[in-house]
């Protein structure tokens, strides 16, 4: 499910979280026509607090608090620095005014050979093309230097039509339902998985005319 990795990993200790390759050494920074995607710093955080401090945004993603407060941004920013959240978390930012839009992220799964990637952009950036370019960028990213990586999940609330539609776009496709849980709305959510595999991405790798 689509999520941000916030409260995760808090009980390691300071050597576990701290281990070389929990750290971003192989997250690079992403380039794609109108983003920029990089690591969240510290000049994020009132952005990011203000954007995530949104119902119609938690609720559809699975590990995002509600209210989301500057505490909570701060917290966030300085985990991602620690390797703490997923393997590469990145802020989506605007290449010409670098504003901050939102996030993303690639997140290890049980399976060696698979990857998951999440996003939540801030509402008055919906419907704009943002998410399907940022998670282009993501995927290209994880299928060109991860070689054992052979396929890329990814999952969204039922009831979330312009998630399904960012990862329809992108090419994965359909696998099954399931239930997950919901931190803001302290319950599970019904969800669906999809899937994108290697071959399918390299004939897709133009992504001309699929945002």
């Amino acid at each position: 499910m689509q999520g941000e990795l916030l409260r995760e990993g808090q009980s390691r200790s300071p050597e576990e979280r701290l281990r070389p390759e929990r750290l971003r050494t192989d997250c690079p920074v992403l380039l794609s026509e109108r983003l920029v995607l990089r690591a969240p710093h510290e000049e994020d955080i009132d952005a990011l607090a203000h954007l995530a401090n949104n119902a119609n945004v938690a609720t559809m993603v699975s590990r995002m608090p509600h209210p989301y407060t500057t505490a909570d941004a701060a917290d966030f920013v300085r985990r991602t620095k620690l390797g703490e959240i997923g393997k590469c978390v990145y802020a989506i930012t605007k290449a010409d005014n670098g504003a901050f839009l939102g996030c993303c992220g690639v997140e290890p799964t049980g399976d060696p050979n698979t990857v998951e990637i999440g996003y939540w952009l801030g509402e008055p950036h919906w419907n704009q093309g943002y998410t399907t370019e940022a998670a282009h960028a993501l995927i290209d990213m994880v299928f060109r230097t991860r070689e054992n990586v052979a396929q890329i999940d990814a999952r969204c609330r039922v009831t979330n039509v312009a998630s399904r539609r960012v990862v329809q776009k992108c090419g994965f496709q359909f696998q099954g339902s399931g239930l997950a849980a919901s931190l803001a709305l302290g319950s599970t959510v019904p969800v669906e998985w999809y899937r994108l595999d290697r071959k399918t991405w390299i004939s897709l790798r133009s992504w001309g005319g699929m945002r």
